[in-house]
């Protein structure tokens, strides 16, 4: 992977933080009742809503949405991107444990996108510890 693949990499997880923690923060209720989205509903399923862990969950995406950002801006600064895919893993890997373990209570399709969905950040933030390879001349 080189760093302009990194980049990418950075602004795509960059714009999904800040869709998922703008969603959370600013339409806690709503968020809640109808994350994903598309007519899907995971949340109330795995207890009553909380409007203060809501806007914590919101809040703690907006600050990865930034650190994102920030790391995009230098993807030639290893230690940065190395730094936010760290961060990346070690929020998303318990994360999906959480919810690997919690499968039952959904149904084919919302088990299937759970686990793809959450699989994702942890195989994003793996992306980002890996040096990029040198850039090809152009």
């Amino acid at each position: 992977m080189t760093a302009t693949a990194q980049r990418v990499l950075l602004l795509v997880l960059a714009v999904v933080a800040a869709f998922i923690g703008g969603w959370a923060y600013f339409a806690a209720e709503g968020w809640y009742a109808t994350f994903p989205g598309l007519g899907m509903s995971w949340l109330p399923r795995l207890g009553p809503y909380n409007q203060h862990l809501v806007k914590d969950v919101g809040s703690f995406y907006l600050g990865f949405a930034a650190l994102s950002v920030a790391a995009a801006w230098r993807p030639r600064t290893t230690a940065l991107v190395a730094a936010t895919g760290l961060a990346w893993v070690v929020f998303s890997v318990p994360h999906l444990v959480y919810h690997l373990q919690h499968l039952d209570m959904y149904d084919g399709v919302d088990r299937v996108l759970n686990v793809v969905s959450l699989s994702a950040f942890v195989v994003a933030g793996a992306l980002l510890l890996v040096r990029p390879r040198p850039e090809p001349d152009r």
